[in-house]
């Protein structure tokens, strides 16, 4: 029997034979180790997955996992779920979490996790419903975008299980980015909230699974209730009091952050030249709440669970960019604004709804775009190539019509597809693209904060915030101020963060919920509805253990390892041009050699002593295999 919070089950999708398998979870002590979520995904694709494997062949997997957490009543902001494979965008281990209500029903439908191999001739959807699973066709849903699949779906199934039963099904999709195979397409759950990053919709699209349709009235076990029920009220009630929780994200959501971050100069604009937008209100989260907010709509947009409520639902109504849809978000306010010098808020939240629609990252997508613009501006695209579309920075008309052209692979979509990297060797210029590991950086500029450039550098999965949100200390003060400037400790502080969002990111819950409380109360809701004892120690050294074999999986895909480490040259040679960060640079080897002694990593890798610590013989034993283990 499963311990409390899991269901038990994981479902085996092989594509290639056209079979569904169920089977157990792994043993309790594997589950304790490595959780859900992004922990049990790494642990698969280490067991299963050559990590030199293409990305988009049929022997990589991609697996969409639930947490022990996920879909338990009373746990705050646990309506979460994650897909993990090989990113066809970076060539790493790579997750991408995602929020809204899929994960969820997932669980209620008796499942903790889907394995997805192989490839299929033709397109087709798995449909989960109370414990049973079938392979459908999906020829006629090839082609459709994420809201028209969704609805199709529903519709498909709703004379088999009645329609008000249909109305609550929960469906995870790719749109035509996806099967174009667009190395920044995502997958897209609840028709506008995505897991995002790194190409997880072109690793659907080549194995030809077009959606998960998931229903489900089952639900997860609690293994002490007195103690869980003590321990719930309290995390609700903390929620409620945090400024961030109770105030700032229900009022203005995540957007909030836009006038915070560009009043500190390092909100990144026009392709990170500078960190100052000088009309960063037009497209702040105060703005959207005041415009093209509905206020109706929100609860309708909030994720299962959550007593934050972050979401947004907005509405342009005056042409040319009319529409609605979630979001935007600030990271895709940043990507689709101050990145592409873009302040008119209509053209912003129109290509946001784009993206939603056609399934692409918004981070990835704007960026891109803002590396385009870049190389225009500097002569390195030759005009034909653009079909006489004016690509020039603030320009919300080539905003939109590059979101489109990007989806279906049309002229320059073509090659802005494949990411802001490609797209900068391309023509010659790939000191232009500022990403790490092959991925976009989002909304951030770490030359005037030190430790996120830290982070930056050394995350697994490629240029990314949230492997370690250092913004959270160094400009927000939670758990507590430091000094952006300074690189003293930031090593240390880099690390924890990266081992308690590993954690974090498995369980699963949202990671705002940081800003109300720590690790103390995640190892207590953990340890009642599990039955466990979890310590904070054993809380981050899971998420430690994590870290480490995600690191081990890169170095066997491509030689991960200290050269990887770094930042583009713009962020470590140029001074910020202007504003509060001016003249400042990311000192990044002041900070490493602290960062791999508490990491205790030699040139950028884990040691056989450290494996060995972490429980990881058998992965130490990987890396000897290929001369790539130091002692």
């Amino acid at each position: 029997m499963a311990p409390g919070g899991y269901m038990g089950n994981v479902l085996r999708l092989n594509l290639t034979e056209g079979k569904v398998i169920k089977e157990p979870l792994p043993p309790e002590d594997v589950l304790r180790a490595w959780l859900g979520g992004r922990g049990l995904g790494v642990y698969y694709m280490l067991k299963e997955v050559d990590p030199k494997v293409d990305p988009l062949s049929p022997a990589n997997k991609a697996i969409v996992a639930t947490g022990p957490l996920t879909g338990v009543t009373g746990v705050p902001s646990s309506g979460r779920w994650c897909s993990v494979t090989k990113a066809p965008l970076t060539n790493t281990i790579h997750d991408a979490q995602s929020g809204g209500k899929f994960g969820p029903e997932l669980k209620f439908a008796g499942f903790d996790a889907v394995i997805i191999e192989g490839a299929s001739e033709k397109p087709v959807y798995l449909w989960i419903h109370d414990g049973e699973a079938e392979i459908r066709d999906a020829k006629h849903l090839w082609g459709k975008d994420t809201h028209a699949t969704t609805e199709a779906i529903r519709e498909e199934l709703a004379p088999e299980i009645g329609v008000e039963e249909a109305e609550g099904i929960k469906v995870l999709t790719i749109g035509p980015a996806g099967e174009n195979l667009s190395k920044i397409a995502c997958l897209i759950n609840d028709k506008a909230r995505a897991a995002g990053r790194g190409g997880h919709g072109a690793v659907w699209g080549s194995k030809k699974l077009k959606a998960i349709a998931v229903r489900g009235h089952m639900t997860p076990s609690v293994a002490r209730e007195d103690v869980f029920e003590e321990i719930s009220e309290k995390s609700v009630d903390i929620i409620k009091k945090a400024p961030v929780t109770a105030q700032a994200l229900p009022k203005y959501g995540t957007a909030v952050l836009v006038n915070i971050i560009n009043q500190h100069g390092v909100l990144p604009t026009r392709n990170f030249q500078t960190g100052v937008f000088q009309t960063a209100e037009r497209i702040s989260g105060e703005r959207i709440a005041e415009e093209i907010m509905d206020w109706k709509k929100q609860e309708e947009e909030t994720c299962w669970g959550c007593p934050i409520s972050c979401a947004r639902y907005t509405r342009i109504e005056k042409p040319p960019f009319t529409g609605e849809g979630g979001g935007p978000e600030y990271e895709t306010v940043w990507a689709l604004g101050a990145q592409t010098g873009t302040d008119d808020l209509a053209a912003v939240s129109k290509a946001n709804y784009l993206c939603n629609e056609l399934g692409l990252d918004t981070i990835s997508m704007g960026h891109t775009i803002g590396t385009l613009m870049e190389l225009v501006e500097k002569g390195k695209v030759p005009q034909e190539k653009l079909r006489g579309l004016k690509v020039s920075w603030g320009n919300g008309e080539a905003l939109v019509e590059l979101t489109w052209r990007t989806a279906y692979r049309s002229g320059i979509g073509d090659e802005l597809s494949e990411g802001a990297l490609r797209l900068a060797q391309r023509y010659g210029a790939p000191e232009l693209a500022m990403v790490v590991r092959g991925q976009e950086l989002p909304a951030y500029d770490p030359r005037g904060v030190q430790g996120h450039g830290l982070a930056y550098a050394t995350s697994n999965r490629g240029g990314c915030h949230l492997r370690a949100y250092l913004i959270s200390a160094e400009v927000l003060g939670i758990p507590e101020l430091l000094d952006r400037f300074s690189t003293a400790g930031k090593g240390k502080w880099v690390k924890r963060f990266q081992d308690s969002f590993a954690t974090i990111d498995s369980l699963i819950v949202c990671k705002f919920v940081t800003f109300a409380y720590g690790n103390d109360i995640l190892a207590s809701q953990l340890s009642a509805v599990t039955g466990w004892d979890v310590s904070v120690e054993e809380f981050e050294r899971i998420g430690e253990r994590i870290y480490n074999a995600e690191r081990a999986f890169n170095a066997l895909s491509f030689g991960d390892g200290e050269e990887h480490d770094t930042l583009p040259k713009r962020l470590l040679k140029e001074p910020m041009p202007e504003g509060p960060s001016k003249g400042h640079v990311v000192k990044l080897n002041e900070m490493l050699p602290e960062y791999y002694a508490e990491r205790g990593w030699v040139k950028g890798r884990p040691t056989k002593a450290k494996l060995k610590e972490l429980g990881l013989d058998w992965v130490a034993e990987m890396l000897e295999r290929e001369n790539l283990l130091y002692a």
